[in-house]
């Protein structure tokens, strides 16, 4: 029996479905049980589902076109990418309504992660640098076949464990040289008069830039955003004013400003930087090192010359 709470938008049905509502699959016979909502995006919703023995994540699509584009990409980039895996996208099917409408769905993997902010605030800030670097590879892949990941947000980043990233859903996903399909004003680089929304590799760096800012400093961004003036400026400011993105200014200010070719230049870069930051502090931890033990050899020295006098 399919439990089902329904609204009425703009003459048509927003398609709500509670937890223990059991979907068949139309042409593959598949049976998916609702367990919760996962999220909701502009072109869909995703649900958790048991399917077999296992959880998956499901999403049916508003609209059956639009869904499809997406299930098409997904086929594209998980077909021929080098860390993706085939398996990610399981089914693609349709199932009936009990009002008797047809609703296009496609299932995929379940990432069990965090969102990036969580997951520094669980683990330490040690993982940024990572993290960081592990984005920009997926970005890259992406970008290699020809795609540009569109609408990079918080919520659309899942951090599993010892750093590996996810990228979630790719309803923005848009072929390189168009008008990017969706995307959220935080982390659009024409919402910071910064540049076009064209879909290139410059684009998704952009956001990356702005997604790594607001994992450091949340708050102060947010309260930038609500400016009227927002500028590329004000972002390297917030940049050079944190102690965990200070070592990184040289990145995030060609990152900001486009002058990265590549996701793989801009890889590169990060770690280069990242290297450096970490030789920095191994000196500066052994110059401490060195200079506690010449304080105490010092000591030492002198008490043993206290000890000689006495005698």
């Amino acid at each position: 029996m399919m439990k089902r709470m329904d609204e009425e938008v703009d003459g048509s049905v927003k398609l709500q479905l509670a937890a223990g509502t059991v979907l068949h699959g139309k042409w593959h016979g598949g049976r998916y049980e609702i367990e919760r909502l996962l999220g909701e995006g502009a072109n869909g919703q995703v649900y958790l589902v048991r399917h077999g023995s296992r959880h998956y994540a499901l999403k049916i699509g508003a609209d059956a076109a639009d869904l499809q584009s997406e299930i098409n990409v997904l086929r594209a980039i998980y077909g021929r990418t080098r860390s993706g895996s085939e398996s990610f996208l399981v089914q693609v099917d349709d199932f009936t309504h009990a009002s008797g409408r047809d609703y296009c769905f496609y299932m995929m993997q379940y990432i069990q992660g965090r969102i990036l902010t969580d997951y520094l605030h669980r683990e330490g800030s040690d993982w940024y640098a990572l993290i960081g670097l592990n984005l920009l590879r997926q970005l890259g892949e992406l970008h290699e076949e020809g795609w540009v990941f569109g609408d990079l947000k918080l919520e659309n980043v899942l951090i599993a464990s010892y750093g590996r990233v996810h990228l979630i859903d790719y309803g923005g996903v848009t072929a390189m040289g168009k008008s990017v399909r969706q995307f959220t004003e935080l982390y659009d680089r024409g919402y910071w008069s910064a540049g076009s929304r064209r879909a290139d590799p410059s684009y998704d760096l952009f956001s990356l830039a702005v997604l790594l800012i607001q994992a450091a400093e949340g708050a102060k961004l947010k309260g930038l955003a609500q400016e009227r003036r927002r500028s590329v400026d004000a972002l390297l400011a917030l940049v050079a004013e944190s102690m965990l993105m200070r070592p990184f200014k040289l990145w995030f200010q060609q990152a900001l400003k486009g002058e990265f070719e590549s996701a793989q230049e801009a890889a590169s870069a990060w770690s280069a930087q990242h290297r450096s930051r970490s030789s920095f502090q191994r000196q500066r931890s052994s110059m401490r090192w060195l200079g506690g033990a010449f304080v105490a050899s010092a000591i030492a020295a002198a008490t043993a010359a206290i000890w000689y006098i006495q005698l």
